[in-house]
């Protein structure tokens, strides 16, 4: 999924997509039907891009990324108004692996209103493209380098000096 330009502004409901910048901050459009413009100034918001936030988890944070993708393959994702004991159920098949202490249910919320306006948008299907790189670079079998190689040269044979004996 690709989620490079999305961030999301402290103090600003939804989403943001980044249009341009300025000197004074991020000219941004919001993802929703009204598609309100914004310029976020950088010293006074604060942006956080998608593609960077983490989940607190028990061993080791979990990437947004991650559980918008396990969030694709759930049967049925609730909606964001659900009950806090119904969005919990529903984010321990997610991310099984989030802590109950530190997660909340309005971050619980947040991430799900996010999936359901991110979820129809053509980028969500996209393929990251800070990823294609590292998959175009794949390891080479080894039998592809010896097909590929040239054949080797033969060696001229050497020729004998012949001395001639005085």
């Amino acid at each position: 999924m690709n989620l490079q330009g999305i961030v999301a502004v402290s103090g600003k409901p939804g989403l943001w997509k980044a249009l341009a910048q300025n000197k004074n901050g991020y000219v941004l459009e919001s993802l929703d039907a009204q598609k309100t413009k914004l310029v976020a100034n950088l010293s006074t918001a604060k942006l956080a891009a998608l593609s960077e936030i983490t989940i607190f988890g028990v061993d080791d944070d979990i990437k947004l990324t991650d559980v918008f993708e396990q969030m694709k393959g759930a049967a049925n994702v609730p909606d964001a108004k659900a009950d806090g004991k119904k969005l919990r159920e529903f984010f321990f098949q997610v991310a099984p692996e989030h802590d109950e202490e530190k997660v909340y249910a309005s971050d619980m919320k947040k991430v799900i209103s996010w999936y359901h306006l991110l979820k129809d948008l053509p980028l969500f299907n996209e393929a990251d493209p800070a990823l294609a790189p590292a998959e175009a670079e794949a390891p080479v079998a080894v039998e592809e380098i010896a097909e590929s190689a040239p054949a080797a040269a033969p060696k001229p044979k050497a020729k004998k000096a012949i001395k001639k004996a005085e």
